[in-house]
């Protein structure tokens, strides 16, 4: 059945060409800002970092996103090398008011998040990674991506709480939160933190820690872009060689894959197991795809058992011993590259055989009702054993409470035209709220007590939405590191003082 009003979507979308816009004058203002900007950055930086302008190379890669969405024109991009150039690029947005983003790895698809028409930050000149055997740390800059720093560590025999899938960039990810496959065993990213080398809103900058400004460091801890632009952060690290998995991609025979996912989100207590599981629907057909992990190089007999040799039919079966670096980079999460895109996010309690089949169901409602339009819908469910939050008593700004841990269940549509952005906006909405719904419906009381994972977050998700009951204190911060709200001059989950 239909449950939602698809021409009605569509109708609401052609009345959109009423929105508001900046006028002219406006935008004139905002252009000569942003010019002035540029021209007091290139005077001011060193000869070590860079600025580039329209029309080069450097400038089309420092404006460059995954998602379109999140791609705009800006004035001038420039690559700082140190954190005293840094310093003092910020020192001139802040006097030039100007609109400003910063890049780290750029995965996120929400418009304005990490790009801008003025002033585009790249950080691709902090690409250290640094490992100190004596403390159990990585020093890690955030322009790297994941996949960069797994090339790094993985001959040293050490892991870190990094991203699942490849391309991510270490910034964002761990500003965010940070779900790892090693949540099992460590927590998320965040837990995991012992300093963050940052470069203040006022332009001076340096490490903060737990001893040195325990507040600070504390929001810093999911609290995203909002307290300045975090440089490089030092993780605790943990031994790690060769581990197992891959991807199933299953065609059909799904109330077999749904009975194998079932047990073990169930019976599974072994935490160096893990699983991802996609519902997506992609050239005109559902699939499953399955990824399955082991934290070593070979799991215990029956863990994963049920997913193979269960009569569902793959076209896909990688599952094998490897590096970590080599299991990132097997992942698909770079197949929609270049599309259109949008994410959200449900928090369950539970994954149920009755969820799993609704999901299922919905994928296959939108995929097929938006056939001539979109390039693929995505379900994600991300089980964990236990509550994850658990392994530390240091606060963070994010989760708000640390009592339970849901399961985030990831929602992202593809597209590829910019008209049906309004669409598919309103439809990722819509599946999120039902799926809500149906969560209730089986007894998920507590899921208008939970707080979105922020690297999910959907574009207007507010800060109330995220933070809950640490936003008081959030907005203190704030007014003491931010008093002139420069890091206000930038996209993103935005903490008003």
């Amino acid at each position: 059945m239909l449950r939602y009003a698809l021409l009605a979507i569509l109708q609401a979308n052609l009345l959109r060409s009423a929105w508001a816009f900046p006028t002219a004058e406006t935008n004139i203002r905002s252009t000569s800002a942003a010019k002035d900007a540029c021209k007091q950055i290139k005077d001011a930086i060193s000869s070590a970092s860079e600025i580039f302008f329209p029309g080069s190379k450097g400038y089309e890669r420092d404006i460059e996103h995954w998602s379109p969405t999140n791609t705009q024109k800006a004035t001038c991009s420039v690559e700082p090398a140190n954190t005293k150039d840094l310093g003092k690029i910020i020192q001139i947005i802040g006097s030039t008011k100007v609109d400003f983003a910063v890049k780290s790895g750029g995965h996120n698809p929400n418009d304005d998040w990490s790009s801008t028409t003025g002033v585009q930050i790249a950080l691709y000149r902090f690409n250290e990674v640094s490992y100190d055997d004596k403390a159990g740390t990585a020093t890690i800059g955030t322009g790297l991506v994941w996949d960069d720093v797994y090339a790094v560590l993985d001959p040293l025999g050490v892991h870190v709480a990094g991203a699942r899938v490849t391309g991510i960039g270490v910034g964002g990810y761990t500003l965010g939160g940070g779900y790892s496959w090693f949540a099992n065993q460590v927590g998320l990213c965040i837990d995991t933190v012992t300093a963050f080398e940052l470069v203040k809103p006022d332009g001076s900058y340096g490490w903060v820690t737990g001893s040195s400004d325990p507040d600070l460091f504390f929001a810093l801890k999911g609290g995203l872009n909002n307290f300045g632009i975090v440089t490089r952060v030092t993780l605790k690290t943990f031994p790690g060689g060769e581990v197992w998995g891959g991807l199933i991609q299953y065609v059909s025979g799904f109330d077999k894959v749904m009975a194998a996912i079932e047990k073990f989100v169930k019976t599974v207590k072994d935490p160096k197991a893990s699983i991802l599981t996609t519902f997506n629907f992609i050239l005109g057909n559902l699939s499953i795809g399955q990824q399955l992990f082991y934290d070593g190089p070979n799991p215990p007999p029956g863990i994963f058992d049920d997913f193979f040799n269960n009569g569902a039919q793959s076209i896909i079966s990688d599952t094998k011993t490897r590096t970590l670096y080599d299991f990132v980079r097997s992942t698909q999460a770079n197949a929609t590259v270049g599309t259109r895109a949008i994410f959200n996010t449900v928090p369950l309690g539970e994954i149920t055989r009755n969820m799993l089949t609704v999901v299922a169901n919905e994928t296959q409602f939108y995929g097929q009702n938006f056939a001539n339009s979109s390039v693929f819908t995505g379900y994600t469910f991300e089980p964990h054993i236990g509550n994850i939050y658990r392994f530390t008593n240091s606060p963070s700004a994010w989760p708000p409470s640390r009592d339970f841990s849901d399961y985030p269940l990831f929602i992202h549509f593809a597209w590829t035209l910019e008209s049906f952005d309004g669409t598919f906006h309103d439809a990722i909405k819509q599946s999120a709220a039902y799926l809500k719904e149906v969560a209730k419906a089986e007894g998920q009381k507590h899921i208008d007590k939970t707080n979105p994972y922020p690297n999910y977050a959907i574009y207007d998700d507010t800060a109330k939405e995220v933070y809950g009951s640490n936003l008081g204190k959030l907005k203190e911060i704030k007014r003491r590191v931010d008093p002139k709200n420069v890091m206000g001059l930038t996209g993103g989950l935005k903490i008003k003082a």
